[in-house]
């Protein structure tokens, strides 16, 4: 998602108020509350950031500039939450940024002192976006604590680029911007393990995913948009209607009937 003087999210509630002069790439940083999220976006932007509401909300943006190498990044900081299941302001905020925002990369922040914990965000956040990358963050805590946090083989296991810090001293920063850069340009090409669930959804996803995918293309998770609406998730065909436009949804009770 290349930022440009008049661009702005269509859609609503995701206007960000960004006026740039050139194109310029968006990291959205997600994460759980109390990961030190809102530490490393400080740390990142310094005194060059904006704050205010999201459109429509009563939920604080904030989002400001970090300069990797020679290129200039805005990060958006979305609003801390355990999961983007949409129940709440915050998480429809953090998934629609997401998914119908379209950020070049989504750096999802996780607590290693609690990583199984936070993984369940990460995993979400996959099946959305593969433009992912996972800070570790806390790693000096987790040590404190006699905890290891093996970065090589988490990044194996997830298909994503992983970097261990501590948001806090910057320890580790460096090495998670590179990865930020190398996601943005292509270097690495992150390639997120799919979550798979059992036959009976495996096979109405397959039914309703190419319906689907024929309407919006491949710009968006065609496969997580079946799941979102196999579950009755109303809030996905709201969020479909203002951010793509009319789409005729496919009949979805005898997909849902194999599903039980």
């Amino acid at each position: 998602m290349n930022v440009t003087k008049k661009d702005t999210l269509s859609g609503p509630g995701l206007t960000t108020g960004i006026n740039l002069q050139e194109a310029i790439p968006v990291v959205a940083l997600a994460g759980n509350p109390n990961t030190g999220k809102t530490t490393l976006f400080n740390r990142l932007t310094g005194m060059r950031q904006h704050t205010g509401n999201w459109t429509g909300k009563t939920v604080t943006r904030a989002e400001g500039d970090t300069q990797i190498g020679s290129r200039i990044y805005r990060v958006v900081d979305l609003p801390g939450t355990y999961t983007l299941s949409a129940a709440t302001a915050e998480e429809r905020i953090a998934r629609e940024f997401i998914c119908f925002g379209q950020p070049d990369v989504t750096l999802v922040v996780a607590d290693a002192t609690a990583l199984e914990r936070n993984l369940s965000l990460v995993l979400q956040a996959m099946e959305i976006t593969p433009r992912i990358v996972l800070c570790v963050n806390l790693i000096d805590e987790a040590h404190r604590k006699g905890i290891a946090v093996d970065i090589a083989k988490l990044e194996a296991r997830l298909g994503i680029p992983v970097a261990a810090t501590s948001a806090r001293s910057g320890a580790g920063v460096p090495e998670l911007l590179a990865k930020v850069e190398a996601a943005y340009t292509g270097a690495i090409k992150p390639a997120p393990m799919q979550v798979r669930y059992s036959p009976n959804i495996e096979h109405a996803v397959a039914e309703i995913e190419p319906l689907i995918a024929a309407q919006i293309g491949q710009r968006y998770s065609s496969r997580w948009i079946a799941l979102k609406l196999l579950e009755g998730d109303e809030s996905i065909t709201e969020a479909l209607h203002a951010y793509v436009g009319p789409v005729n949804l496919p009949p979805l009770v005898r997909a849902r009937e194999a599903m039980v």
